[in-house]
């Protein structure tokens, strides 16, 4: 152990793991490195003392020789919601299997944290983002881009064909939610949305109004209560509002689960039945959905498959794979899941 100017002790360095093992520093940085440079014999004595000394290697220090991390960053827009933490699970399990960890961080949803967290990646000189985006106009993501770090965009389809993206059809997801009701015998329908700018909710309203069009029902057939954001207790406030219309649409669907589950606990409250007095429809199917009082019908988002498939992207598009990379827009499909919270024919 070293001293401090001011008596502390300090971790050892690589130089004292090399003077205790009686090698050089190159020979150290090779065992931990490239072990297949050293014979087994010297490898296993350096490892030794590594051990006993509590030799940790510096990871600032190799980042700052290498140009970059062996970090990648996870932006999401809420992970309070169930949806992107099975999202990051995929994400985890692909970047460890390339020897990368994962830092997830949580933009709230809003643009202003969203361009913060991308200075702060670019600062770190991560080995890649995955990013849900927040900022509708796509401003940080232009500024981030002149830092060459890659990205792949996650639940949102890129802009051009100079992004990769792995996403969700989300008007496919809203027309197979509103086409389910209508089919039902549903033909006054309430969209609980969330935050206006987010992408998502846009193309869940579309597909939700293309489903009215297909089923020869006018575009006021639907019935939007704006949320200002994507949980549960925004989706008790629509809830109320819900409750305190003239004329109550008999069929709810809302832009994710947690709204959902929300609006759930006012009707229950409320003595109002699900399904038999208002159909209810969710999406994501998080893990939640089935387990509510009433089991959640809902939208599912194959969320471990967009983490993984998102990050096999990023490595490919990092220079960590053999794969010849090309930038990509893959696009899921969703589906519909069935339960009880819309099961009851009118």
């Amino acid at each position: 152990m070293r001293r401090t100017a001011g008596g502390g002790a300090q971790g050892a360095g690589i130089k004292d793991v090399a003077r205790e093992a009686g090698v050089s520093v190159g020979t150290v940085s090779n065992v931990i490195n490239r072990p297949d440079r050293v014979s087994e014999r010297t490898r296993r004595h350096v490892q030794d003392v590594i051990a006993r000394l509590g030799y940790v290697r510096s990871e600032s220090a190799r980042q700052l020789r290498a140009g970059r991390s062996r970090i990648l960053a996870l932006l999401v827009l809420d992970m309070g919601n169930p949806f992107f933490v099975d999202l990051a699970r995929g994400a985890e399990r692909s970047a460890r299997a390339a020897g990368l960890s994962v830092m997830v961080c949580n933009s709230d949803q809003s643009p202003e944290a969203e361009a913060e967290y991308l200075s702060l990646f670019a600062e770190q000189r991560v080995h890649g983002v995955l990013v849900t985006p927040a900022d509708p106009s796509g401003d940080n993501l232009r500024e981030f881009r002149r830092h060459g770090i890659p990205f792949v965009l996650v639940d949102r389809v890129a802009g051009g064909p100079s992004e990769c993206s792995v996403s969700v059809d989300d008007v496919a997801g809203g027309a197979l939610a509103v086409r389910h009701l209508v089919t039902l015998g549903h033909s006054s329908i309430a969209y609980v949305s969330g935050p206006p700018h987010l992408l998502q909710v846009r193309d869940r309203r579309t597909g939700a109004l293309n489903a009215l069009a297909e089923a020869g029902l006018p575009p006021h057939a639907l019935h939007e209560i704006v949320a200002d954001r994507l949980d549960v207790n925004a989706g008790r406030d629509a809830g109320a509002r819900l409750l305190g219309m003239a004329e109550r649409p008999t069929a709810v669907f809302c832009a994710n689960d947690l709204l959902a589950l929300g609006v759930l606990q006012s009707m229950y409250a409320a003595g109002v039945r699900v399904p038999e007095d208002i159909a209810l429809v969710g999406y994501d199917d998080i893990e939640f959905a089935a387990a509510a009082a009433v089991p959640l019908t809902s939208v599912r988002q194959p969320a471990t498959t967009l983490g993984t498939l998102a990050t096999e992207l990023l490595l490919e598009e990092a220079g960590d794979t053999d794969a010849v990379h090309r930038h990509r827009q893959v696009v899921l499909q969703p589906e519909l899941v069935v339960r009880r919270s819309t099961l009851h024919p009118r």
